[in-house]
């Protein structure tokens, strides 16, 4: 399979509404609020494409040298084909050339696949926020990657 990996314009918009639903039933950002990302000079949205197709995207927003991803997903079909790692890998590439300092996310406690993820790319847990999600309500761990 080829999978190319390339920012998010309007016309993938939809693609990547459909896999936040599937990824995130409880509480999905709309397809306006992805639609408003590509009008946000501080935000990326990078999207992997297989065959005509989205398959995953990363979100982060880039301010004044820190970067804040604020969600990845997969759709399930493409789950094990280091989709991912390959996301991450590319945001880091933009972070880098962009000078942040640091990258940082929120994950659930219980997300272990997700955390295992995320340490295998350095990530370091440095925190935890109380009862940070809703449905069902939970804490997460604050993770970071150091650039400098």
């Amino acid at each position: 399979m080829e999978l190319l990996i390339d920012h998010m314009t309007v016309e993938d918009v939809s693609g990547v509404t459909v896999i936040e639903e599937e990824c995130f039933p409880e509480q999905p950002w709309s397809y306006q609020a992805f639609l408003s990302e590509l009008e946000n000079p501080n935000a990326i949205t990078l999207i992997a494409i297989a065959e005509h197709e989205v398959v995953g995207f990363i979100n982060a927003h880039f301010i004044q040298g820190e970067g804040y991803i604020n969600n990845i997903a997969v759709t399930f079909t493409h789950r094990r084909e280091h989709i991912a790692d390959m996301l991450i890998k590319k945001l880091y590439q933009n972070a880098k050339q962009q000078n942040l300092k640091f990258l940082t996310l929120e994950v659930r406690v219980t997300n272990t696949p997700a955390i295992e993820l995320y340490t295998k790319h350095d990530f370091t847990r440095v925190g935890t926020r109380k009862n940070f999600y809703d449905k069902p309500q939970e804490d997460a761990t604050l993770m970071t990657l150091k650039l400098v």
